[in-house]
């Protein structure tokens, strides 16, 4: 199967404008032969928001007019997505990201985590932990940005059953998050990791690029530059995530990074900070 990072470039009050965006690249995308694509974090909204009065307006509710047309897109295109944007339930506006395949909108990962940029200053933190979308184009587990830098993050998913971890980011440039992470996450878990960045410069901030597609060996199978707009490609096979017994050479070196674990030993983990 084809998979998809789109690298765009992504304005701030352009929502209009970013949607069209998002459609253009999914039908160019799918014309490429890709049947899943991951799309940046907040690709619809932009990010560098001060204020929640400032972000509330350009968040929506799921499903809801943006979703809806990335929908119908997906169903003529016969591939998956997944695009970040500003959510708006229950009375909070969350980070989140949208899983939407030909079938209809799966759901959405909300950020866990939220470091002290941009609109996470404002946003509530996400109260659906790691969801896992079983979509016609692979088991998907989502990391947003800031979320794949805790380690606990990926391995849940792992153990949930996600083949894929789709990391929709906005790594700023300076943050060498880009190089290290995504093949430490996709190594330790035996997991696919397409981890799609933005390029371009919001209210000061630029945007560090090197979107990437990273195979579970930890190998990056192909990596944006840090500046263009772009589409990367690679086939995967999401299958191959589910063989965690990895056989370099039989009966002297193999490994499974899944059923070697010690959770008995890992109590320190789910301690509260303040626990004795």
């Amino acid at each position: 199967m084809k998979a998809a990072a789109v690298q765009i470039d992504i304005k701030l009050f352009a929502k209009e404008r970013n949607l069209d965006q998002i459609l253009k690249r999914m039908d160019e995308a799918a014309g490429a032969g890709a049947k899943l694509a991951v799309f940046p974090e907040c690709a619809l909204s932009g990010y560098c928001f001060v204020s929640l009065e400032e972000a509330a307006p350009w968040a929506e509710e799921i499903p809801g007019p943006s979703t809806e047309k990335i929908l119908a897109a997906a169903r003529e295109l016969d591939c998956t997505v997944v695009v970040g944007l500003l959510e708006r339930a229950g009375g909070h506006i969350f980070n989140s990201a949208a899983v939407i395949t030909p079938q209809g909108i799966l759901g959405t990962y909300r950020k866990l985590h939220l470091p002290c940029i941009g609109v996470d200053w404002h946003t509530q933190p996400g109260d659906t932990p790691f969801p896992v979308f079983a979509t016609p184009h692979g088991k998907i587990g989502i990391s947003i940005c800031y979320d794949c830098s805790f380690p606990e993050s990926g391995r849940i998913l792992k153990l949930n059953g996600a083949q894929i971890l789709a990391i929709p980011t906005n790594w700023p440039a300076g943050s060498d998050t880009w190089l290290h992470t995504p093949p430490v996450r996709a190594i330790e878990n035996h997991m696919y990791v397409i981890a799609c960045d933005r390029v371009g410069e919001e209210r000061g901030f630029r945007f560090a690029g090197h979107s990437q597609i990273v195979d579970c060996s930890g190998t990056k199978l192909v990596e944006a530059g840090e500046t263009e707009e772009t589409i990367i490609y690679a086939e995967i096979d999401p299958a191959t995530a589910d063989c965690n017994h990895v056989i370099r050479e039989p009966g002297k070196w193999e490994f499974d990074r899944i059923a070697a674990r010690r959770p008995e030993m890992y109590g320190a983990l789910t301690r509260l900070p303040n626990a004795s």
